[in-house]
């Protein structure tokens, strides 16, 4: 059951960053969704007997499910720190930890090799926990995901302040308390492969609800900080269209009335050609020929009442406003990255 919870909330989450896939340079938190997903969704019980039955009953679906899941954190933990960190670059290759992770990956399948099974098993270190080769294999996988998310986490509220945008902010910190409960996780899974080697398989069996509520915490917090970027700026691309649109609707007559008579000051030279252009560009070519207008003929100023004027002074300043977000130095530059 908590293995289809974690599954469809990962799931959720690549839903929820599709929408944005061409727009964004770096695909590695789609990437490491979709492999996170698939490794959980391989540790669903009937998809699990399912595939392991064609594989031949060996639980080579069990190496093939961790494997995914150590390449999603991967993954997930370069996205995070290229999205922190200002002087990363999307295209910079990580080297040391793709060594780290494709020995991680021969230790997973050695030490998988010496497990001793009888058939199928929907509960792999349950069963076989007992084994020396087992709990090796276990603790490569959950020491290696300790390691990465201890240090994905600590950039996050290390470098979260530094984040000009309060939804990006809201993200780091979401992310930064999944990776700490992740954390939690890998103490418990150490734990109880140490407990299981004991043979003290009641105070294992203790931790597991422990363990159940960890999987379910951390999940949910990864999943809602890793969403927050792409659904919040969907939202605030929405509520700029709807701005730009009404802002366009109510300067149309000014510019209409300003360079009606001087059609030399018009870029574009009718609203039917001016239509095809973005909003934003649209509302900006419609402004600066009304400038002009204003500036060859300053009797046009006249014929503009209180209402133009406001008008004029609302699409002025919110054209003005993303020049004047930009400022700030601490602003980072890899924010677009999750």
């Amino acid at each position: 059951m908590i293995q289809t919870v974690a599954a469809a909330m990962i799931w959720l989450l690549v839903v929820c960053l599709l929408p944005g896939f061409r727009r964004r340079r770096d695909h590695s938190v789609l990437t490491a969704a979709i492999t996170i997903a698939v490794a959980l969704t391989l540790n669903i019980d009937q998809v699990y007997l399912g595939f392991d039955s064609v594989l031949g009953g060996r639980n080579f679906v069990d190496l093939l499910s961790n494997i995914s899941m150590v390449v999603g954190i991967y993954f997930l933990s370069i996205a995070i720190i290229r999205a922190a960190k200002p002087d990363e670059k999307v295209e910079k290759r990580d080297t040391a930890g793709l060594v780290l992770l494709a020995a991680v990956i021969v230790g997973l399948a050695a030490s998988f090799s010496a497990v001793v099974t009888e058939g199928s098993s929907t509960r792999f270190m349950v069963d076989y926990g007992g084994q020396w080769p087992a709990a090796l294999y276990s603790s490569i996988q959950f020491v290696y995901i300790g390691y990465v998310v201890s240090v994905t986490g600590v950039t996050c509220f290390r470098f979260r302040g530094d984040m000009l945008r309060p939804y990006f902010r809201m993200a780091f910190t979401s992310i930064g308390v999944g990776c700490s409960f992740a954390v939690l996780l890998v103490l418990l899974v150490l734990a109880m492969d140490v407990l299981h080697l004991q043979g003290r398989l009641d105070a294992m069996r203790a931790v597991s609800p422990i363990y159940d509520a960890a999987v379910v915490a951390a999940m949910t917090f990864l999943c809602v900080g890793l969403a927050i970027p792409p659904v919040a700026r969907r939202i605030l691309r929405r509520k700029r269209s709807a701005t730009e649109a009404e802002l366009v609707r109510d300067l149309t007559k000014i510019w209409e009335n300003t360079t009606k008579k001087r059609q030399n000051v018009r870029l574009v030279r009718d609203t039917e050609l001016i239509s095809h252009q973005d909003q934003a560009q649209r509302l900006h070519r419609m402004l600066v020929e009304v400038q002009d207008a204003l500036l060859v003929e300053p009797g046009l100023g006249s014929s503009l009442d209180i209402h133009d004027l406001n008008v004029l002074n609302a699409a002025e300043n919110y054209l003005a406003g993303p020049i004047v977000r930009q400022v700030p130095v601490r602003r980072r530059k890899g924010e677009q990255a999750i």
